[in-house]
């Protein structure tokens, strides 16, 4: 027996069993369920004296408790910290709230447990919780066919994150969507993308990837990743890119903003008349009780100019009549509106125009922001787009149209899936021009092969609200584990 052991079996004996268990050369306390630095004997009656040891020793002869059984092999941690610990994670609650003093006797008066310190769980526990998740992803993913999909961000601290989402693909049903990474790239590039695709294909597969249940890659259309998709297909033979469809549609809305710059015009200073003004928003509520306030859309995020563009049709002459009462010497941007709005007559017609041909692709963009959405659904929501824009002959129509044809002749992977769609429904009975490497037990899972990229998006806005302006001293490495163990939640 080695001198260590046999200092720590004499603190047991000293201190009795009922306090201290030894495994080897590790004293562990019983009472806390913690391990106890035994190399010196000050360090153990230290310990002894802690609060924490006092008031788990009171909340044991009080409750007449029965504490944990010392197993043969000794665990260092404790079920009730790791499950704390997830369930913050989960829930996007900051781990720093258990520092709270408040909140750590709360829970001990009603959990009748001592409360982990926020280093311990950090430092241990997070790991953990991490791998949990990460194990569950595995075994959901073992032996099935997924779908990938790669974006990348700024954040707060000019920072490129990129995310990576996988979906399983299933034949009858659609599959379950996890996040798989988050990781910070130096750059933006086509050789940064294509190791973080591979990083995360490891990660999946430690022991080894498996190339050839990778049957579908969705990014954007920005030409770096497409040049990166190019250069994965030569590991993935299986693998089809696609281009995202919303984001396409989201462009050629921006073709359709571009053409008429007086309804922008309306809409970039409108948000501005009502923007930190009480007064204006307290007339406008009195003078049309029932219309909604103007809308602020975001000009990058999908359809919410083409959402203004409509609000403006239907309520033209309300907000014309409150805009008629305001002072254009109170502002520069309700002097533009008024100016737009009283003299020039075409304002109403086009806003007309758009409603009218385009109102259809805030509802396609929407629909194809849905999860589980069967493949054979969403291509036809692009086919009807495509006909519909087809039936708008003027110039204005014209260009328009020649801008969605052009969005989705770029698109191959979009017209592969178009054709095993139709496959897959009885339409078409050839599979000439269908991937070589695809053998026909490969195209059954295409059922519920997604268009879009929207579940990256998702993700993005998770990190934007676990990353929020007071927890901006993140290690990105904690950061990363807690993303996913909060994107990953049972419940989704």
């Amino acid at each position: 027996m080695s001198k260590v052991q046999s200092s720590v079996r004499k603190y047991v004996a000293e201190f009795g069993e009922n306090i201290f268990a030894c495994d080897g050369g590790i004293l562990f306390c019983k009472v806390c369920e913690i391990k106890v630095n035994s190399v010196k004997r000050f360090t153990v009656t230290q310990h002894l004296k802690t609060d924490k040891h006092i008031r788990a020793v009171h909340r044991k002869n009080e409750n007449k408790s029965k504490f944990q059984q010392l197993l043969p092999n000794i665990p260092d941690k404790s079920m009730f910290a790791k499950d704390l610990c997830n369930t913050l994670l989960l829930a996007n609650i900051p781990l720093e709230k258990l520092g709270n003093r408040h909140v750590r006797l709360f829970l001990e008066k009603y959990t009748g447990k001592d409360i982990p310190s926020v280093s311990l769980l950090r430092k241990t526990y997070v790991d953990e919780c991490y791998e949990d998740t990460m194990n569950k992803i595995r075994n959901e993913v073992m032996g099935k066919k997924i779908w990938v999909s790669i974006d990348e961000t700024t954040d707060a601290t000019g920072r490129y994150i990129a995310n990576v989402v996988i979906g399983t693909l299933e034949v009858d049903k659609p599959g379950k969507i996890f996040l798989l990474s988050c990781d910070v790239l130096e750059k933006a590039n086509h050789s940064t993308i294509s190791k973080l695709f591979d990083k995360a294909m490891f990660s999946l597969w430690p022991i080894g990837i498996q190339h050839d249940n990778v049957l579908l890659f969705v990014t954007d259309a920005a030409p770096y990743m497409v040049k990166a998709a190019n250069a994965i297909k030569a590991f993935y033979s299986k693998m089809i890119h696609i281009t995202c469809l919303a984001h396409g549609l989201h462009r050629t809305s921006e073709k359709i903003r571009s053409l008429f710059p007086k309804v922008d015009e309306l809409i970039a200073n409108m948000k501005k008349v009502f923007l930190k003004a009480p007064s204006r928003v307290e007339l406008f509520k009195k003078e049309t009780p029932d219309v909604p306030l103007p809308p602020s859309p975001i000009i990058t995020r999908w359809g919410t100019w083409l959402e203004a563009a409509m609000y403006y049709c239907e309520y033209f002459k309300p907000i014309l009549n409150v805009v008629q009462q305001l002072n254009a010497e109170d502002a520069i941007c309700i002097e533009k509106v008024k100016k737009i709005m009283l003299e020039e007559n075409i304002l109403e017609a086009d806003l007309v125009f758009i409603y009218s041909n385009y109102g259809i692709l805030k509802a396609a963009i929407t629909s194809l922001e849905k999860q589980c959405l069967p493949l054979a659904d969403s291509i036809k929501i692009v086919e009807n787009i495509e006909n519909k824009f087809k039936e708008v002959s003027c110039a204005n129509g014209v260009e328009i149209y020649n801008k969605f044809k052009n969005v989705i002749e770029k698109n191959d992977g979009f017209r592969q899936l178009s054709n095993i769609s139709k496959i897959i429904t009885g339409e078409n009975s050839s599979t000439n021009n269908i991937p070589e490497d695809l053998s026909s037990s490969d195209l059954v899972y295409f059922k519920y092969a997604p268009i879009s990229s929207t579940d990256v998006e998702r993700s993005f806005s998770r990190f934007k609200n676990i990353f929020a302006e007071n927890r901006r001293a993140f290690l990105f490495e904690n950061l990363a584990k807690t993303l996913v163990v909060n994107c990953n939640s049972p419940d989704e």
